[in-house]
């Protein structure tokens, strides 16, 4: 059969295995042991000589395997592992591919949560060098003899500043480093990392993949583009397996076996059938995340907005070159800053909570929630004012969204 469309594939592809009994989606195993025929095949498992095996819920099940196979084929790479959530998946890189004594060239421009891990990274013995990713050229001064690794997201959360995707990806190929992309905001409905040389690529399912707000879940696929062999870090005892598989093997036996940021098999298939439906809900989701920019734009009471479908974005070029949308998050500030509360009161569609990607619109103020945490200092090389609104625009109906901040604003004056 010739290669089907990305809904397509999603949607029947637990059927083009084979689901049990027929069933049209893999069920859910809840068992946390497997058993053996054969006492050779359980050590086959444990040893590795045996593929497809199960052996400790631990480090995956029939089910989690049914969507580390769905996120592989959304992001074309080779092999995918599922966490419990997305920062146990950037956890678990980082520890696992990383050692005291090594550095890694980041973008200045990341999750909150993100900036504090790579602060446990420094207590470890692990340097951390933040730069203005959207010039490749800065990731390229900040490169030392013992650099491992550069990370960037694809859209900043929340500025939405997009990095040189492309330049640092040939950068990274050029000098032998591994490329980690966090594709959470665009998901590859939009963005398929791979295309710019990424050699891992990081989804937090529980965003735009899953998209009800109901499940927890992360994930770190290989896109196959890396030589493992090359890389100083991997463990001898994975050296025994393709250059290929490597680098997710460490990061299985290490990041899942030995930390235990497992993802049950519950959450697993609920994020599946989420997945189902994601180009369909991103679609919609940036449709109406693009005219709520342009209304905001337009509107005497606001004074910066921050969207890449706006053409006065910084990298507005980049995302129409590279997305095949812009998202569903954006950041807007008051002119009148004092008056964000009594603003976000007033809103009655969005709900006012933290989290992204959802199917309804959500709005939270950055600096005293998210980022409180970071300090002035970083929010301000971040460029998060005290008063940026961060939104994640939901499937609402477009002009019931617009008609519903068109009556909050009023409110800013």
């Amino acid at each position: 059969m010739d290669k089907q469309g990305f809904t397509t594939g999603i949607v029947h592809g637990d059927r083009s295995v084979g689901a049990e009994h027929g069933g049209v989606r893999q069920p859910i195993h809840t068992s946390v042991q497997y058993g053996f025929e054969r006492v050779e095949d359980l050590i086959g498992v444990f040893q590795g000589t045996k593929k497809g095996g199960f052996n400790y819920a631990r480090q995956g099940t029939p089910t989690t395997a049914a969507l580390e196979r769905k996120i592989t084929s959304l992001e074309e790479g080779v092999g995918s592992i599922c966490f419990s959530t997305g920062m146990a998946a950037l956890t678990a890189v980082f520890l696992t591919l990383l050692r005291a004594g090594d550095h890694v060239v980041s973008s200045r421009y990341v999750f909150g949560n993100t900036n504090s891990l790579f602060g446990t990274l420094r207590t470890l013995g692990i340097d951390v060098t933040m730069v203005d990713s959207t010039s490749a050229a800065n990731v390229a001064n900040a490169i030392r003899p013992n650099t491992r690794m550069v990370f960037v997201e694809t859209i900043a959360n929340p500025g939405t500043q997009i990095p040189d995707l492309a330049g640092i990806g040939e950068l990274c190929r050029e000098r032998g480093l591994a490329y980690v992309v966090d594709n959470t905001i665009t998901s590859p409905a939009l963005f398929r990392p791979k295309a710019v040389g990424a050699s891992l690529v990081v989804n937090s399912l529980t965003k735009t993949i899953a998209g009800h707000g109901a499940a927890l879940g992360g994930a770190v696929t290989d896109t196959g583009l890396f030589d493992w062999n090359a890389y100083p870090n991997i463990a001898d005892d994975y050296r025994r397996s393709p250059s290929k598989e490597q680098g997710l093997l460490q990061i299985r036996k290490k990041g899942l076996r030995d930390m235990g940021g497992s993802l049950s098999s519950e959450q697993a298939h609920s994020i599946a059938m989420g997945a189902e439906t994601l180009a369909l809900r991103v679609a919609k989701c940036s449709e109406n995340a693009l005219a709520l920019a342009q209304f905001l734009e337009g509107h005497e009471a606001i004074g910066r907005v921050f969207y890449p479908g706006l053409k006065s974005h910084p990298q507005y070029e980049i995302a129409q070159a590279l997305f095949k949308g812009a998202s569903w998050l954006l950041s807007f500030e008051l002119r009148n800053a004092d008056r964000m509360i009594e603003v976000v009161n007033a809103l009655r569609l969005p709900v006012k909570a933290t989290g992204l990607g959802d199917t309804r619109t959500l709005i939270i103020p950055v600096a005293p929630t998210i980022f409180f945490e970071a300090g002035p200092e970083v929010r301000k090389s971040m460029g998060i004012s005290d008063g940026m609104l961060r939104l994640s625009a939901g499937i609402e109906d477009t002009d019931d969204l617009i008609a519903d901040f068109a009556q909050a604003l009023k409110f800013a004056v």
